[in-house]
């Protein structure tokens, strides 16, 4: 299996569609699978300028906020997989207080147990590697378990747990993650 990261673009945005259409959700922490699909049917080449270029992003809990810089990724095996970023501020090595973490992932779930998470954000830890950055953070659902071995599997360093936003009871797991160079 060649995993390899691509950029989105119209080319790919058959094999995005699809995969919205079959339920998959881009966002691992709330389903905007259907106002995407809604989106990218209205105008194909403005979802994916926004997509891109969007300069806000809507949390969890509804709240519009300035959308950090990013490097986003389809993730590739022939086929469409999932999605992956690499959300950052130039010269700030923590987040803000809105973002769950530097490394945001979904794999489409007829891929999914196959390892495509663990080599993409492998590759994605070459990009932050290329920003400045010696490690980050990454966190995901306490129940979560295939999204931790991911992580654990890319060496990362418990960091504890805080309340998770949206999901009452449940906590997420925060994790370090040192990067590499290629």
């Amino acid at each position: 299996m060649t995993i390899t990261l691509l950029r989105p673009c119209l080319e790919w945005l058959p094999a995005y569609e699809q995969a919205l259409i079959q339920g998959w959700s881009p966002n691992a922490d709330s389903n905007n699978g259907p106002q995407q699909l809604m989106a990218l049917r209205a105008d194909p080449e403005r979802f994916l300028h926004e997509l891109r270029n969007s300069t806000t992003v809507r949390q969890p809990d509804g709240r519009v906020v300035p959308r950090l810089p990013a490097h986003d990724f389809w993730i590739s095996d022939g086929e469409f997989c999932g999605r992956i970023s690499f959300r950052f501020e130039w010269g700030v090595k923590e987040l803000t207080p809105t973002s769950y973490g530097h490394v945001g992932y979904s794999i489409v779930p007829w891929k999914q147990r196959r390892g495509y998470a663990t080599e993409a954000l492998r590759q994605v830890l070459f990009v932050a590697h290329e920003e400045g950055f010696a490690r980050v953070q990454i966190t995901c659902d306490d129940d979560n378990e295939g999204s931790r071995k991911v992580i654990l599997a890319n060496g990362g360093i418990p960091d504890g747990t805080f309340p998770h936003l949206t999901r009452p009871g449940h906590r997420k797991l925060s994790f370090w993650v040192p990067t590499h160079a290629r």
